[in-house]
């Protein structure tokens, strides 16, 4: 019973540090993080959800406290919460079927870069902007953001066990 609760525990500072660091990286770095043209390079952390169901709560989050200072307001609120959602809880379940890490890293990046529509498609019905110029300019942006994080993940489980 101990043993539960410790990792319980563990759990959700884990969760919480995902969602800090998250934010932190988002809010603070100075790179783009909402329109058209974005790379929002805390996108990175959404290759955990490869090790464990519970940085899909954590990545959640921490997109939704981002997103509330959105210029977008409650319209990336919640569509772009309800994207990683759905995005980082795909890619948990397909990730699995690959073996090599590099292979569930590149899995993980793919099916990123893929659902970033649902961003093109918010931008087109707040700002009426065209939907295929914008969702190459935001799958680019997560692409970009997702490689990175894949080579900085696949160095750290090499050292961190990551599923733990």
């Amino acid at each position: 019973m101990e043993e539960h609760s410790t990792q319980q525990a563990r759990n959700v500072a884990l969760i919480g540090l995902i969602i800090a660091l998250y934010f932190v990286i988002a809010r603070f770095l100075p790179a783009l993080q909402y329109g058209a043209v974005q790379l929002r390079l805390s996108e990175g952390f959404s290759h955990l959800v490869i090790f464990n169901k519970r940085y899909i709560i954590a990545l959640t989050i921490g997109v939704l406290l981002v997103n509330l200072y959105s210029p977008l307001g409650v319209v990336d609120v919640v569509f772009g919460t309800l994207g990683t959602l759905v995005t980082t809880t795909i890619t948990y379940y397909v990730t699995p079927y690959f073996k090599p890490l590099w292979q569930k890293l590149l899995v993980s990046t793919l099916i990123g870069t893929f659902m970033m529509w649902v961003v093109a498609l918010e931008l087109y019905w707040v700002t009426k902007a065209p939907f295929w110029v914008t969702y190459g300019w935001v799958a680019a942006g997560e692409s970009a953001a997702l490689l990175l994080g894949a080579v900085l993940i696949y160095f750290m489980q090499q050292r961190i066990d990551l599923s733990k």
